[in-house]
């Protein structure tokens, strides 16, 4: 008898082995992402893009200056960040010439990027828009960005800007040095 109820605990133990240590095949196609991103220069947010069929930022404004408010298009275009928001990284602008920027937006604020992803080579792919701003929402903007409180009041027109929905953003990942 002592036998029979040795016998069940080691057969038991056996059948009872860890099996959280076997890399299971979600974590091998992870740990093959994770390979991948690092060998790349960018840190991807949101939906996984890539860096196939992307427009210059001065082409992106040569499309919007041919867009009209309400007009949509699909598009992936590359440019440098100008601002990011400071209290949740939750929108940037992105620079299309001189003075002129894109104001990005997340889709569903799902993601965000780092707080310190001004002058970052950057690629987006989502919707591109024009909106007029209203002036209430400027002011948010402002607030967010650190203005002070004499630039924030002088906002007092809407203003038309060039807009975009992200669904993903390549950031450029910070050199090792």
């Amino acid at each position: 008898m002592k036998r029979i109820i040795f016998s069940l605990s080691v057969l038991a133990l056996i059948s009872c082995k860890d099996v959280s240590k076997e890399p299971s095949q979600e974590n091998t196609q992870d740990a093959k992402d994770m390979a991948i991103a690092s060998e790349t220069k960018y840190a991807s947010f949101g939906e996984k893009i890539d860096e196939e069929n992307v427009i210059s930022a001065s082409e992106m404004k040569a499309k919007f200056d041919a867009m009209s408010v309400g007009d949509t298009l699909d598009v992936k275009f590359k440019s440098t960040v100008d601002k990011v928001c400071k209290e949740k990284g939750c929108w940037m602008k992105l620079k299309l010439a001189d003075s002129l920027t894109s104001f990005v937006k997340f889709k569903d604020y799902k993601f965000f990027v780092p707080l310190d992803a001004e002058n970052k080579e950057t690629i987006v792919e989502g919707k591109a828009y024009i909106t007029e701003t209203p002036v209430e929402e400027l002011k948010h903007y402002a607030q967010d960005a650190g203005k002070t409180e004499e630039e924030i009041a002088a906002i007092t027109e809407p203003k038309k800007e060039y807009a975009f929905m992200a669904t993903g953003v390549l950031m450029e990942k910070p050199t090792k040095q």
